[in-house]
């Protein structure tokens, strides 16, 4: 990367983040450490540390910096847990997991952003991610459970295998709700008396998808 977008950027990104609220160490150290402009569309790179989110290719988006810091903070990730992601999309979110949780699983619909994604982590070494191409309302069977469970896009309510593939005590973020912008970051978490369920943000995210030309 060039000095004129990289470390300085990140710095002031991370005490942006900090007067919004985000108070984990962790998280902010992992913010700073993952070059969001090399997750970024070359035609949004000037724009890579603004606190917004930018289009991606097949009409998807990289997160707003201060949502993944907050989703990041809302699963409460600690370094020995296995971590599902459903939507690699540009990959960002999953590098900043991958700074905090033991393995992170990560499916995609779209096989180019998977693959451009995938590139991304081999150069930067990121050797916790596995990826595939699937859909990820099924979440990964053969991996489950998961201690925590991600979902980078919206859908009116959560999936059935994702919740089933959530362990005993696991903890699963995702945005619930319409795509006329209501909808709420939701915080799932599994106990023994079944699945404990808060609402917490207002969001706008784009739909899950379960299939895709592209990803077939």
């Amino acid at each position: 990367m060039t000095n004129a977008i990289g470390v300085n950027d990140r710095v002031s990104l991370v005490m942006s983040l900090r007067k919004k609220g985000i108070g984990n160490v962790e998280i902010l150290r992992a913010m700073e450490l993952v070059p969001r402009e090399y997750f970024t569309h070359p035609a949004f790179r000037d724009q890579a540390y603004y606190d917004i989110a930018l289009p991606i290719d097949c009409g998807q988006t990289i997160s707003q910096p201060y949502i993944v810091a907050y989703m990041s903070e809302a699963l409460a990730v600690d370094n020995a847990q296995k971590i599902l992601e459903i939507g690699t999309g540009s990959g960002y979110q999953t590098a900043v997991l991958s700074h905090l949780g033991r393995r992170i699983f990560t499916i995609e619909t779209y096989r180019e952003l998977h693959a451009a994604a995938q590139q991304k982590f081999d150069e930067l070494e990121l050797d916790n991610i596995v990826t595939r191409v699937g859909d990820g309302f099924e979440g990964w069977r053969e991996q489950a459970p998961f201690d925590r469970i991600i979902v980078t896009a919206a859908a009116p309510e959560i999936p059935p295998p994702l919740l089933e593939q959530l362990a005993l005590g696991g903890r699963l973020v995702m945005p619930v709700g319409d795509m006329r912008g209501n909808q709420k970051i939701t915080i799932v978490e599994r106990t023994n008396k079944g699945f404990e369920r808060e609402q917490v943000l207002p969001v706008r995210f784009v739909p899950l998808v379960r299939t895709h030309e592209d990803s077939a």
